[in-house]
């Protein structure tokens, strides 16, 4: 049967891009958490050691004043690989769970893995979770869900910065530890998996994404990465101005005090806290550099896109805060490097190296930004628009600005390559002329001039048409007002659960790493099949007044006991 060149060529305008083939590029997708601009080539802390960054940045496109779609990890990583910013999921918060606000969302893994990709991951990409539908292969493995490999840590926690209360997260404290790297474990680990993978040979093009932990806390990394930073020549962060919250409006100045900086400050361990995280930085660039020497060795050395990006920043101490959750650019800002080698279908002649783009750029767009790279189809049902433009001209008009949701859908930043406008539930707002102020030292919004009150008119008019609120599967926290103490199992019993007819809910809130089982004992003391609350995760669990849970740590140790009293109650883990 002869067949018609008419019919070839609607094939291949049809199919043509439906299935990779082995000459397309792969991509490298490296996220590195809580990183901010402390790396040489952003000038964020003068004593910082970054030589592998600054090579990649050097090596391709450096986008100076890229933002993230949250500065918190779960809604800017579930935004970046949804394709959907905050405002259009509905999930804004670090407890909400990614399968429940978008229970149908195809991944971006999965959307490569669809279109004829190998789609394989380690370490943390999402939030606590691998979520094993998206991904061909994963280490660890993809069944237990957990993206964390064995990471040593001191048996005596805290080691350096006292626990406060409860209200502290249970790691954030710093040490230098006498340990090898291999003994370390966790970021090597996930660097050896990478590299393994680069080594071999593939008939599929690669969607290969590497998550390196640090410096997300705790700043525990082995002591030869503290040698740089001898703690008596530690300089304060060039951001930091004791009166800055002054002219902040008051929800502004609530989220900022947090009670971590006081209590920081308060211990004498500021200094300390700067040293630990340059150190974590130094480690994480360390684990990057093996990954890049892997590839340069590798048969994908000049046929893989490298995209390396943070999920957000982090203050230490810059507006009387530490930690994230803020909208201010030391937290909303992130590192953004882009690498495309010739040939890439949707950029052939490639990136060239030692780019620097200053447009306004968000995290969201990476999704649209690889399906046209590589050739894919553009995902119709998304919000990401393609950043390709800017990696084939950096200097390319760009009229589009970078949101940022904080937890409140209100609660928002809006940067523009210039200017920066933070709106807070009640219509407080911030404005921050960048150029002039990089820091945000001046809110120009609490006296505004008519030049700068027309200014925070026009901000105001990007804000998206339509924000959705908060995704409710489960109730927020301030819903459990009580908070359940665990009860200790001195000689490895626990009260049976007695017998009642009032429903009541329990929010479990894991406050570590590890995942911890939730066992129901019955009536009769009998244990029933566990309930596993991952790390850093929060657990509805409807029961009755009376039930006894047992809690048991991923080693089997029995952390303790809790009886549901008569009305919602919280637990935290730590």
């Amino acid at each position: 049967m002869k067949i018609s060149p008419i019919l070839v060529l609607i094939s291949v305008f049809s199919f043509g891009h439906a299935r990779a083939t082995a000459d397309q590029p792969n991509v490298l997708f490296i996220a590195v958490d809580d990183l901010n601009d402390w790396i040489g080539c952003l000038g964020g802390h003068p004593q910082t050691v970054t030589p592998n960054l600054d090579r990649l940045a050097n090596s391709g496109v450096l986008f100076r004043n890229a933002y993230c779609p949250a500065p918190s990890c779960n809604p800017s990583r579930s935004a970046v690989f949804s394709g959907l910013p905050p405002h259009r999921s509905g999930l804004y918060q670090n407890m909400q769970k990614l399968r429940d606000v978008m229970p149908r969302a195809e991944l971006l893994p999965k959307y490569f893995s669809r279109h004829g990709y190998w789609s394989a991951g380690s370490g943390k990409m999402l939030h606590y979770v691998i979520d094993p539908q998206s991904w061909d292969d994963y280490f660890p493995a993809k069944e237990k869900d957990n993206p964390f490999p064995r990471t040593f840590n001191p048996a005596k926690r805290p080691v350096n910065l006292p626990r406060a209360g409860t209200w502290q997260y249970v790691e954030t404290d710093w040490a230098s530890l006498d340990v090898t790297d291999e003994e370390y474990g966790g970021d090597w680990l996930v660097t050896r998996w990478i590299t393994e993978q680069l080594s071999k040979p593939s008939e599929r093009p690669l969607f290969l994404a590497c998550g390196l932990y640090r410096p997300h806390e705790p700043w525990f990394v082995p002591q030869k990465y503290y040698q740089p930073f001898a703690l008596e020549s530690i300089q304060l962060p060039s951001g930091y101005k004791e009166d800055d919250l002054d002219d902040v409006p008051p929800v502004g100045q609530r989220i900022a005090r947090n009670r971590y900086f006081a209590h920081i400050q308060g211990q004498r361990q500021w200094k300390q806290g700067i040293q630990a995280y340059l150190a974590s930085i130094h480690y994480a660039d360390a684990m990057l550099g093996r990954v890049l020497d892997a590839l340069e060795k590798s048969p994908h050395r000049n046929n893989t896109i490298v995209i390396l990006w943070s999920d957000h920043g982090w203050h230490l101490g810059e507006k009387e805060h530490w930690q994230k959750f803020t909208g201010w650019r030391v937290c909303a800002r992130v590192p953004l490097m882009i690498r495309v080698p010739q040939g890439a279908p949707g950029l052939p002649q490639g990136t060239k190296a030692g780019e620097v783009c200053d447009r306004p750029v968000s995290l969201v767009d990476l999704f649209g930004t690889l399906t046209e790279l590589c050739g894919l189809p553009s995902k119709s049902d998304i919000d990401s628009r393609s950043l390709v433009p800017l990696l084939r001209n950096p200097k390319q008009e760009w009229p589009h600005a970078a949101i940022t949701h904080l937890d409140n859908p209100q609660n928002y930043a809006i940067s523009s390559e210039r200017w920066r406008y933070i709106h807070y539930v009640g219509d407080e707002e911030e404005l921050y002329d960048i150029a002039s102020d990089p820091h945000e030292h001046m809110n120009l919004a609490k006296n505004p001039t008519p030049e700068h009150a027309a200014k925070i008119v026009e901000m105001r008019s990007m804000a998206p048409d339509s924000i959705a609120p908060v995704h409710e599967s489960q109730p927020g926290v301030s819903a459990f007002k009580a908070d359940l103490d665990l009860m200790p199992i001195g000689d490895g019993a626990s009260p049976p659960s007695k017998d009642s007819l009032t429903n009541v809910s329990l929010l479990f809130q894991n406050q570590t790493q590890k995942s911890v089982r939730l066992v129901w004992l019955d009536e009769n003391g009998k244990r029933h099949e566990p309930i596993v609350v991952a790390g850093a995760s929060r657990h509805l669990q409807k029961t009755f007044a009376g039930h006894t849970w047992v809690l048991i740590d991923d080693d089997g140790k029995e952390l303790g006991y809790v009886v549901a009293p008569q009305k919602p109650a919280r637990v935290v883990i730590q």
